[in-house]
């Protein structure tokens, strides 16, 4: 447990800083790291149990439950329900006193938490710096406007409202004229960089060559592989180009070579080349499948990509047996959903991980055996004490930098890590002799390695298509994104606050 504590004088009567820090939904006005906040319930302030929920400049969220207040010995305490960082058990107080030979006053914050290892300096200096040495500055700021009869800037009400397609998005048609080039709507990354590199363009559609077809698009699935390739970790995408790899649509034009495909058909695809946060895309047939009538094409283009990412999964990459112990991290997003619920199917006892209780609730309806909010306790420790010391068979890790080391750490004898994303980052260099203590395995699949030929991405697909007939499981509604939002579908999904699919809908 890390235990940290900061104290400054600040150069006003103690009553006036403890009327500030008191309000237990008032970081927003002083904190700079803080956009807004809002007490969950309507509770009052000040009343002990109360959940403050806010959002952070950097599009993070946090909750944070009010554990005691005094105004007799102006204390109050405070502990962490959520947040996008591994603050394991964070709790911290503030305790002023007046200084005793001035009109001044003694603020004193402490904060312990129990940081992953490898991450202990980083996050120590997040509290320390980022949250302590920021909040004493804002404070003096404050006070200091208000003594130069500045009026204090309030905050009018506000709700943290989930995010909703733009209407009417200004963007030029798509067409195809005599004579004309044919152009379509579609998301330009022109360089590698954040989320803001995701900008609707205009741009050309290539006249149809006779192997391909035309597909106007419906519904484009988003998924975190698209981070990959937006970023450049993944050089499937060349600047400038069109993300995506997961879309449901209609066949608008078929090339004279093309048998098999039909204008009108109804498919869809989860496979490179990239190019499908467009309106419309030519493709290669050979890598569509025909959707049926019980299909839909949101289930198409929130599911396909993610379902044949867990088919090889549960099934090559490690297949899973009755029995087995299976660790699932991320378990309330879209392909964590899905891990889950077939895990399950084939006999395995999961163990899943999540960021908060809703998550939590989540993840235990679709079937988890048991689950650890890693936010407020060590997950490798739980799971052995889950197991018996034991540990699990397999771990599925798309998390990375954060989950790594305990991943391992929660490993059986002769377990296997399936490494397959990298949400927190990367994982850094592991000496490998350091898995001989336990014979441990690791696995660093490729999605394209799996599905780049219709022969590999066939079965897949059936096997996916199958499960969802058969009950085994399924796909919840997506969030939904207009195409012209796709950054801030992006920035919702690296900062983990989504649970299950993300999609974006093109114009009709």
């Amino acid at each position: 447990m890390v235990k940290v504590c900061q104290s400054t004088i600040i150069e006003a009567p103690v009553d006036e800083v403890w009327a500030i820090l008191r309000d237990f939904n008032g970081h927003d006005r002083w904190h700079p790291a803080i956009a807004f906040s809002e007490i969950e319930g309507g509770e009052p302030v000040d009343v002990v149990g109360a959940v403050r929920h806010f959002r952070l400049n950097d599009g993070g969220e946090l909750r944070e439950q009010l554990l005691a207040l005094s105004d007799r010995d102006r204390r109050l305490s405070y502990c962490l329900l959520e947040a996008p960082l591994p603050l394991m058990g964070y709790v911290a107080s503030i305790r002023l006193k007046p200084v005793t030979d001035g009109n001044a006053t003694f603020w004193e914050w402490r904060s312990e938490f129990q940081p992953p290892a490898h991450r202990r300096d980083e996050l120590v200096r997040l509290v320390t710096e980022d949250i302590y040495q920021a909040g004493f500055a804002a404070v003096r700021n404050l006070l200091k406007r208000r003594s130069v009869g500045s009026p204090v800037e309030t905050r009018p009400p506000q709700a943290i409202v989930a995010p909703t397609p733009p209407i009417n998005m200004p963007h030029a048609p798509s067409r195809i004229a005599p004579g004309q080039t044919a152009t379509t709507a579609a998301i330009v990354v022109e360089r590698y960089g954040g989320p803001e590199e995701l900008r609707l363009r205009d741009i050309e559609l290539p006249p149809l060559a006779p192997n391909e077809v035309r597909i106007r698009h419906t519904v484009i699935g988003v998924n975190f592989i698209d981070v990959y390739c937006r970023t450049g970790f993944f050089d499937l995408l060349k600047p400038p180009g069109v993300p995506g790899m997961e879309a449901a649509g209609i066949i608008e034009a078929v090339g004279s070579a093309v048998s098999g495909f039909s204008a009108g058909d109804r498919v869809a695809y989860a496979c490179p080349p990239v190019g499908a946060y467009s309106e419309r895309r030519n493709m290669a047939p050979e890598l569509l499948v025909h959707l049926a009538d019980d299909i839909t094409d949101e289930i198409a283009a929130a599911g396909l990509l993610k379902g044949v990412s867990a088919s090889f999964l549960l099934h090559d990459v490690h297949a899973v047996k009755p029995g087995e112990i299976v660790l699932i991290h991320a378990a309330a997003g879209g392909i964590g959903q899905l891990l889950v619920q077939w895990a399950r199917h084939l006999g395995a006892t999961v163990i899943a991980t999540v960021s908060s209780d809703d998550k939590a609730r989540t993840v235990e309806r679709l079937g988890a055996h048991h689950v650890i909010v890693y936010s407020r306790e060590n997950f490798a420790d739980a799971v052995m004490r889950l197991t018996g010391g034991r540990g699990a068979d397999v771990a599925y890790d798309a998390v990375g930098n954060d989950t790594f080391a305990g991943s391992l750490a929660a490993l059986a004898v002769r377990g296997h890590l399936v490494s397959f994303g990298q949400a927190s980052g990367p994982i850094g260099n592991w000496d490998i002799g350091r898995f001989a203590s336990k014979s441990l395995t690791i696995s660093r699949p490729n999605y394209a390695h799996f599905t780049d030929t219709p022969e590999k991405l066939e079965p897949h697909v059936a096997r996916f298509f199958q499960a969802l007939r058969q009950g085994v499981v399924k796909v919840e509604a997506p969030t939904r994104y207009g195409l012209a939002d796709a950054a801030n579908a992006h920035r919702d999904l690296e900062s983990r606050r989504t649970t299950g699919a993300l999609v974006l809908m093109p114009r009709p």
